[in-house]
């Protein structure tokens, strides 16, 4: 599993993408909407197959009947960065190594097809700080077709209580060397390049 993208998550979809362009100095593009999960986002392309999503919930989508994704239901106060998401070649044997990281729901908009784990709650593992699990059955995702947008990942900080314990639990898995655990209060932190200097996400 490799990082896929990050997700600032808002009380809107507008407010997201706002501390995105405040941040980063520069402007999302449109994305869509996620009928299954009531929610709608906006997207920036990073280097290196990479991208960064401002989501929230889609006032004009009824409510659907079971938590929505990344704890929106819950969310409330600023935009913030809630979620980080790596994608895998097997996304049903990676679930059955980590059983946490949720149910297999597939999904698609447009020409996007891909497969998320989910948990039933709605809420990932270690007060959000788990992975969010992706698969993408099409040959273009995102990453690899949204314009640059001069911004880079640099690192990517998982700062939680128990990190150590997170850190054993995905080690066998995640090999990505931009994601850092460090011990600390529940949160996220991205370190980007931009056309403008250096910007942080939290």
């Amino acid at each position: 599993m490799q990082l896929d993208h990050i997700a600032i998550s808002g009380e809107s979809r507008d407010a997201a993408a706002a501390h995105v362009a405040a941040v980063l100095g520069v402007a999302l593009r449109p994305g869509g909407q996620h009928a299954h999960f009531g929610t709608h986002n906006h997207l920036l392309g990073l280097a290196e197959g990479l991208y960064l999503e401002a989501i929230a919930t889609d006032p004009e989508a009824p409510k659907p009947g079971y938590p929505r994704w990344f704890g929106l239901d819950d969310f409330t106060g600023a935009p913030r960065l809630t979620t980080w998401i790596c994608r895998t070649d097997d996304i049903t044997g990676l679930t059955r190594a980590l059983p946490e990281a949720g149910e297999i729901v597939a999904l698609e908009r447009g020409d996007l097809k891909w497969r998320m784990a989910v948990p039933t709650s709605g809420h990932l593992p270690f007060d959000g700080c788990f992975p969010a699990l992706i698969q993408w059955d099409c040959p273009t995702p995102p990453g690899d077709s949204l314009p640059a947008s001069g911004c880079r990942l640099e690192t990517l900080s998982v700062s939680h209580p128990e990190a150590d314990r997170l850190q054993q639990r995905l080690a066998p898995w995640l090999t990505d060397a931009r994601v850092q655990f460090k011990t600390g209060p529940a949160r996220l932190e991205a370190l980007l390049n931009t056309p403008s200097g250096e910007g942080v996400l939290r």
